[in-house]
């Protein structure tokens, strides 16, 4: 008899365990930007790949978030984006394809939503560039 392969858990299964287990002001504000996400993006697909929960959206990367020892970390904040919002995310730490919010300071809710608001609007026009080719 053949094993059968191991089911494997939807990523909503696998978020919420990923949520489950940070620490109470981590989970607090993954759980901020997951709704988010979902209340600007409905259409968008709760993924969770690289260890980390994301969404995807017109079949493309929307964001990704995960949960560090002293700050949440926002993902693919790309260079357009963060020209665009640069004086808002002055003060926060930012790399190639990252902004990271402090644990100690309040997440900036109305910036987050901003970002996610950029990000859907590049990711559909990269879809539509798509299609259009």
């Amino acid at each position: 008899m053949k094993a059968r392969p191991p089911v494997r858990e939807s990523a909503g299964a696998q978020v919420r365990e990923y949520l489950a287990a940070l620490p109470a002001e981590s989970r607090k504000r993954m759980k901020q930007v997951r709704a988010i996400v979902r209340s600007l993006a409905p259409r968008a697909t709760e993924v969770f790949s690289y260890g980390i929960p994301g969404f995807r959206l017109e079949d493309r990367a929307l964001v990704w978030y995960a949960a560090f020892k002293n700050h949440i970390s926002l993902y693919p904040m790309t260079e357009p984006i963060r020209r665009a919002h640069a004086a808002e995310l002055k003060g926060y730490k930012t790399a190639k394809g990252t902004v990271q919010f402090p644990l100690d300071e309040p997440l900036p809710l109305p910036l987050v939503k901003r970002l996610v608001q950029a990000r859907a609007a590049q990711a559909k026009k990269e879809a539509a560039a798509r299609r259009d080719s």
